[in-house]
């Protein structure tokens, strides 16, 4: 089914690693009950986390465990998130320089701008968010015409020609009869998998999907059925079990059986195995619902994500939803298919018929950004970027592997996850790579299992090699640092072995 090789590596959690993982969060507990209890008795003063005379009446807002663990565990290392930026979210971004003096309860801006920060962490793949240019220039002359909001609806005064234009261009570029955009990607998603489905229909969901598709589905009222990630075997059975005993106590057929799948999974940077799941839908005749959220653009020689990485026909996805928010640089999302679908979703979408539109300007950065990678604009710039992030992706990879950190994912994927797994180096990794310019995402519990704790980096076109150098020379330090390289698997050097053999060394524990 695969014309390439379709290579992921998810290496398994070293014993003595998530021992001392799960002894550390254990500690934070402890102390977070004792420093609870020394609260209570006024022993301990800290007024963030107690509340008011006049509240104490109420009925609590949030459940008592959540709280205990913003209080306690997430306040640790809480100033690793939320920080402002004053720049474009290019190769380099400019951040506001804060300080706290109440362990992160509150936060004092100084004043001061931290300068030309290398950026691994935003989702411009193709560097097309930028402030400078075509894309830009064009944007800029749409809002003279038509201003920055149309304060309605689609149905009612806010349909636009630059709406019309943008969905054709989008059809065209998936290479689908029909599409339709919306305002907010996020809805895209949660508004129209319950227009799609409902009760007496079953959803087979790959357990690391998104929380916009989880909360789609949990809106619709269908059946919902996770099979475990990528696992074909998984996904095969509950579609024999689904047709085979039908609905719960009355067994009658499902009304539709929906498989639900991503093209790069945002956590752990692998890519769908897109094939098998579309044979195994044509089998048990079922429907395909693929978000390309983090693939569109991304992806696949022509960038039309990962249909095109895998050379299949669109046509073989039902329903190919995807954003604008990473490889456009703008903000939305869109739904192609047939006509037949996006006809029907103008009609029951509730994102359709009740939620604002794209901003003109917004539209038009779209629609430029889409014709470069499509190379309409009359040049090859945008198929230059396409192979740049792939060569970005390949180099930065295959360096941190041969460093000897454990790398989650596909190797063509452009999100790459570095393992940090103990609670405590969540925090000294953010914190140490920010201290030499380098801004990245790190992530934990609950948004990762309590284990899995990791950093994610995100590549882009625009990166060049000396930062790429640069990042790769600061990781490698704060590594060696934080003893954070667990990999039991050394990748040889590139120097040492055929250009396109992936060699592994065993070393010792």
């Amino acid at each position: 089914m695969y014309k390439r090789p379709f290579i992921e590596a998810f290496e398994e959690t070293p014993m003595l690693v998530a021992v001392l993982t799960y002894v550390g969060y254990g500690v934070l507990t402890l102390f977070g009950y004792l420093r609870d209890f020394l609260r209570y008795w006024k022993i301990e003063k800290c007024h963030h986390v107690t509340d008011r005379e006049e509240q104490l009446d109420f009925v609590p807002l949030y459940q008592d465990f959540e709280n205990f663990y913003t209080r306690n565990l997430y306040m640790r290392i809480r100033d690793n998130w939320n920080r402002p930026i004053c720049s474009i979210p290019g190769p380099k971004i400019d951040l506001m320089e804060r300080v706290s003096h109440d362990y992160n309860w509150t936060f004092k801006y100084t004043g001061k701008v931290i300068k030309d920060v290398i950026n691994l962490g935003s989702y411009n793949y193709l560097g097309y968010a930028q402030n400078t240019g075509p894309i830009i220039e064009a944007a800029a002359q749409v809002i003279l015409q038509y201003g920055t909001g149309v304060c309605s609806t689609r149905q009612e005064m806010g349909n636009l020609d630059k709406h019309e234009e943008l969905e054709r261009l989008v059809a065209r570029f998936l290479g689908v009869e029909s599409a339709m955009t919306y305002g907010m990607g996020f809805a895209t998603n949660s508004m129209n998998i319950p227009a799609l489905v409902s009760k007496g229909c079953l959803i087979l969901s790959d357990e690391l999907n998104h929380a916009s598709l989880v909360l789609g589905a949990r809106l619709s009222g269908a059946t919902i059925r996770i099979f475990k990630h990528n696992n074909m075997q998984s996904l095969e059975k509950l579609l024999k079990d689904a047709i085979v005993y039908g609905q719960p106590r009355t067994h009658r057929p499902w009304k539709k059986i929906l498989i639900v799948v991503e093209g790069v999974y945002s956590m752990e940077g692998s890519i769908v195995r897109l094939p098998e799941v579309i044979a195994l839908k044509k089998k048990y005749k079922s429907y395909l619902y693929l978000d390309e959220a983090h693939s569109i653009g991304a992806l696949g020689p022509s960038g039309r994500g990962v249909v095109d990485y895998f050379g299949l026909k669109p046509d073989d996805v039902d329903v190919m939803m995807g954003t604008f928010t990473k490889s456009f640089g703008g903000c939305g999302g869109y739904i192609g298919g047939k006509k037949e679908l996006i006809d029907y979703l103008r009609v029951h979408s509730h994102s359709a018929v009740y939620a604002a539109p794209l901003s003109p300007p917004v539209v038009q950065q779209v629609i430029t950004a889409m014709k470069f990678i499509m190379g309409e604009d009359g040049t090859t710039i945008g198929k230059q970027r396409i192979q740049q992030l792939s060569e970005n992706i390949k180099y930065f990879r295959r360096s941190l592997k041969e460093m000897g950190f454990i790398i989650y994912g596909n190797e063509d994927s452009p999100i790459v996850p570095l393992m940090l797994y103990m609670p405590a180096k969540i925090g000294a990794f953010g914190r140490e790579l920010l201290k030499k310019n380098i801004a990245v995402v790190v992530v934990g519990f609950p948004a990762t299992p309590i284990i899995e704790s990791r950093a994610r980096m995100c590549l882009s076109a625009v990166h060049t090699k000396e930062m790429l150098d640069i990042a790769l020379k600061e990781v490698n330090e704060v590594g060696d640092l934080l003893q954070i390289k667990y990999s039991r698997h050394r990748l040889v050097p590139l120097l040492d072995r055929p250009f396109d053999e992936t060699t592994y060394e065993e070393t010792e524990d």
